[in-house]
């Protein structure tokens, strides 16, 4: 039988409302960095500060990491698919829309997440998932607008940041077949680890990681926001919630991100919102809890059980 928890404390909805500034503050950072920096350049310095924060912790609190191929290899892929694929296109994808859209649209990711794991066998698609996820094409369709008829800069913004959703979705699936067992903050660490050499590769390849000598103070406080706010401090808190109330349960912080983004877009960087985006995002935020289902058994609409974080 399968055990739905519906119930959350006083405490654990506090931590959700926190982790929702924090996710949702990485967009108003990432908006203030990109004006002064490079995608490329940004992804380096949030994944590497983030790791240096990180690190120690876990040497504190749980030892030495991991040393056998197997467990590097998990970590190798799960960097790819949660932190070099998906930051590097939300940033780029954040040169061209505002990140209230930004994070509206990655507010897709369990949409993803769900169709992946139906795909493996790993789940099924019963119809209220299928309706959610209709739901949320329908509301991406509203985001937009209009339809696709040329690659402009809106349009190429919002499919960045879907494949940064399906990779977040993706990655899910990934942990779930490799990195069973495994403590959520050694995960967070030995990805980041990996994310970091990677992006220095691709960067001192590609970019100019010089350009972060040049940054202003603002500019370093985005980045410091973004790794150690955004990142590092928010894998704690989202470990924390899961430890108190389950990992069902943090999936609810999806739906509060888009709210904590576009009210800081709005008043701190003047980012304009439009009764599309308003709408687009309501519509996304009943596809998701009709994805979840608790919200459906609130309301007497059947016992549909509780959706896994992806």
């Amino acid at each position: 039988m399968i055990q739905t928890n519906i119930t959350i404390d006083l405490r654990s909805w506090a931590l959700l409302l926190f982790l929702s500034i924090l996710w949702g503050g990485s967009y108003l950072f990432i908006g203030t960095a990109v004006k002064e920096l490079s995608p490329l350049v940004i992804v380096l310095a949030r994944v590497a500060i983030a790791a240096a924060v990180l690190l120690p912790i876990h040497f504190a609190v749980l030892g030495r990491l991991p040393g056998d191929a197997k467990s590097w290899l998990a970590f190798a892929g799960m960097s790819l698919l949660n932190n070099i694929i998906p930051f590097t296109l939300i940033v780029t994808g954040q040169t061209m829309i505002a990140g209230g859209l930004a994070s509206v649209i990655n507010a897709t990711t369990p949409m993803f997440g769900a169709a992946f794991l139906a795909a493996s066998g790993e789940g099924r698609l019963v119809a209220r998932k299928a309706a959610g996820m209709i739901a949320g094409v329908l509301g991406v369709a509203v985001l937009h607008g209009t339809a696709l008829p040329e690659l402009g800069g809106q349009t190429l913004g919002i499919l960045l940041c879907l494949a940064a959703a399906a990779s977040y979705g993706l990655s899910g699936l990934w942990a779930k077949w490799y990195l069973k067992g495994i403590p959520p903050l050694t995960m967070a660490s030995g990805q980041l680890l990996i994310s970091t050499v990677v992006m220095s590769a691709i960067a001192f390849a590609f970019d100019r990681p010089s350009a972060l000598l040049a940054a202003s103070p603002r500019g370093w406080a985005a980045l410091l926001g973004l790794a150690i706010l955004s990142t590092a401090l928010a894998y704690i808190v989202f470990f924390r919630i899961i430890g108190r109330s389950g990992a069902a349960n943090v999936l609810l912080v999806t739906m509060l991100i888009p709210v904590s983004a576009i009210v800081m877009g709005y008043f701190i960087l003047g980012e304009a919102v439009q009764a599309r985006e308003i709408v687009g995002a309501l519509i996304i935020g009943a596809a998701l809890a009709i994805i979840d289902g608790r919200f459906l058994n609130l309301l007497g609409f059947g016992n549909a059980s509780a959706a896994k974080r992806p």
